[in-house]
C-alpha cells in the first residue's frame, strides 16, 4: 500500500496495486499493520455505503464534533468522484481550507480523513458508489456540517452543481459554525 500525505495535516492518499487477471481485479482497500505502522486508525465501528445516483450530484459537507468524531476512510466502488475535505480543526495551520481527491473506482484509491475535517463530494459519474469505515459511530447529536457553496471557502466542483439535499442546503456558512476543539 502507498500512504501519501495530503495538504491537510493528517489526511492521506492511500493507493493499493491492483491484481487483475482474467477473472477481474483485486485490491486492498484496508490493512491493519500498515495502518498502525503508519500511526494510522486501526479501529473501525461502522461500515456504510452510498449511492450517489446523478452526475453533478454534491453529498456534504458533513463532520462530527467531539466527543463523536470520527476518522474516515473513504473509497469509490463503482464510477468516480471529486471528494473534498475542510479543515475545521479550531488550531490547525490549514483551517478553512480545502483540498479535493479524485477517487475513481478504476483508480482504487482511499483517501483517509482525520478528526476535525469536514468531508463532501461530487459524483462524477452517474451511479458513484462509495463505502466509508468510521472510527466512531453515527451521533445525531455532535452531527455538523458547512455550505459546500461557501463563497469562504470557495471550493471548485468541476461540474455544476445539480443536486443537493435540503439539510445540506441548510447547513451554515464557516463562519457561523464552532471550530472543532480536539
Amino acid at each position: 500500500m502507498k500512504i501519501e500525505p495530503l495538504s491537510i495535516e493528517g489526511a492521506f492518499e492511500i493507493s493499493a496495486p491492483v491484481h487483475a487477471d482474467h477473472r477481474g481485479e483485486f485490491s486492498r482497500f484496508y490493512c491493519e499493520s500498515t495502518f498502525s505502522d503508519h500511526g494510522l486508525n486501526t479501529q473501525w465501528v461502522q461500515h456504510n455505503r452510498s449511492l450517489t445516483k446523478v452526475r453533478g450530484a454534491v453529498r456534504g459537507m458533513h463532520f462530527q464534533y467531539p466527543p463523536h468524531a470520527e476518522i474516515k476512510l473513504v473509497q469509490c466502488v463503482s464510477g468516480a468522484v471529486f471528494d473534498v475535505l475542510v479543515d475545521l480543526r479550531a488550531h490547525s495551520r490549514s483551517f478553512g481550507q480545502w483540498l479535493a481527491v479524485t477517487l475513481d473506482s478504476s483508480r482504487h484509491n482511499a483517501v483517509y480523513i482525520p478528526h476535525g475535517v469536514a468531508h463532501g463530494f461530487q459524483a462524477q459519474t452517474d451511479d458513484a458508489r462509495l463505502i466509508y469505515l468510521h472510527s466512531s459511530a453515527y451521533a445525531p447529536q455532535a452531527e455538523g456540517g458547512v455550505r459546500h457553496d461557501d463563497p469562504d471557502l470557495d471550493i471548485s466542483w468541476p461540474l455544476p452543481v445539480v443536486e443537493v439535499s435540503e439539510k445540506d442546503r441548510a447547513l451554515p456558512s464557516l463562519s457561523l459554525i464552532q471550530p472543532v476543539e480536539l
